[in-house]
């Protein structure tokens, strides 16, 4: 079992996560996603397996990594928790538990309660797990969690291509789409006496929001690019109604409403003619990955 850190400039709070982690797993990986301070000095000092980017590339990033070294090591259980001291290590026990009963395939550490968690934190992740609609139990997965439990299923079933803050969101929508079992199990959470005053907000939300936004025009293109285009063909009929009316009534052609209307006209037809595009490359895709699965 291994306990997977990414971490960067958390020399505060390493050492802690560290210690109490390895009293629950055989292993603690850090991936150290270019640190400026002595995380990783001290992360190996104590004992962990350090891998270095030596640039920041972002949690999805140093969340692949940690997943594919994990599958390289023959890990049958990876317990994901950030570095900062915000989850508490002495709960792993009861993250893997479902998984070492055989009951699940992930493990979510379901926050209880959210009342310390800065504001627009809070507003985006209800948002956000509201948006990406996987469920657990008939519950809405905290899909912003990053404290969770990956079997050796899971494992080589996902890996997160996002770089950025919504790798999490979108490993459980790949899970949902495997067919993988997702629980989720309380965890206690800490966010007071952390520093969280270099996140910017609006980055955060936006990262997280843009990730779900691609995987699903990605997954479902027909209804992505479809509802777009339906709405641009909407707005191209309300105004072009406007001008020809104009037209009828004063003789003459109000020229920003026609061009109004000829601009979401044309951005409707390139949005469906893109949904078109995109569904059949994706489904000659999904048959050539089914030949290669089937032997055929």
């Amino acid at each position: 079992m291994i306990a997977a850190v990414p971490a960067c400039d958390e020399e505060r709070t390493i050492a802690k996560v560290v210690l109490r982690a390895l009293r629950h797993v055989d292993k603690v990986l850090v991936v150290d996603d270019g640190s400026r301070d002595d995380t990783a000095i001290i992360a190996e000092k104590l004992g962990a397996v350090v891998i270095k980017h030596e640039r920041n590339l972002g949690k999805g990033a140093a969340l692949r990594t940690c997943l594919n070294w994990a599958e390289k090591a023959g890990a049958s259980v990876v317990v994901t928790l950030d570095a900062d001291g915000q989850h508490d290590p002495d709960e792993i026990p009861n993250l893997v538990a479902p998984i070492l009963k055989g009951e699940a395939d992930i493990v979510v550490g379901a926050r209880t309660t959210l009342s310390d968690m800065p504001s627009y934190r809070r507003f985006g992740s209800r948002i956000l797990d509201r948006l990406t609609g996987v469920r657990a139990n008939g519950v809405v997965v905290d899909t912003q969690s990053g404290f969770k439990a990956y079997s050796k299923r899971a494992i080589k079933s996902i890996t997160p291509s996002e770089d950025g803050m919504g790798a999490d969101s979108e490993m459980l929508m790949k899970a949902k789409l495997k067919s993988l079992r997702i629980v989720q199990v309380p965890v206690t959470i800490r966010y007071k006496g952390l520093d969280t005053s270099s996140l910017n907000p609006i980055y955060h939300w936006l990262d997280v929001f843009s990730g779900a936004v691609k995987f699903v025009s990605i997954r479902h293109p027909l209804m992505f690019y479809g509802g777009f285009s339906a709405i641009m063909f909407f707005i191209a009929l309300i105004f072009g109604f406007q001008t020809l009316e104009y037209y009828s009534r004063e003789g003459r052609v109000i020229t920003n409403l026609a061009l109004i209307s000829i601009a979401t006209g044309i951005l409707g037809f390139l949005s469906l003619f893109t949904g078109i595009i995109l569904f059949t490359l994706i489904n000659v895709l999904r048959e050539r990955d089914w030949h290669l699965d089937s032997g055929a």
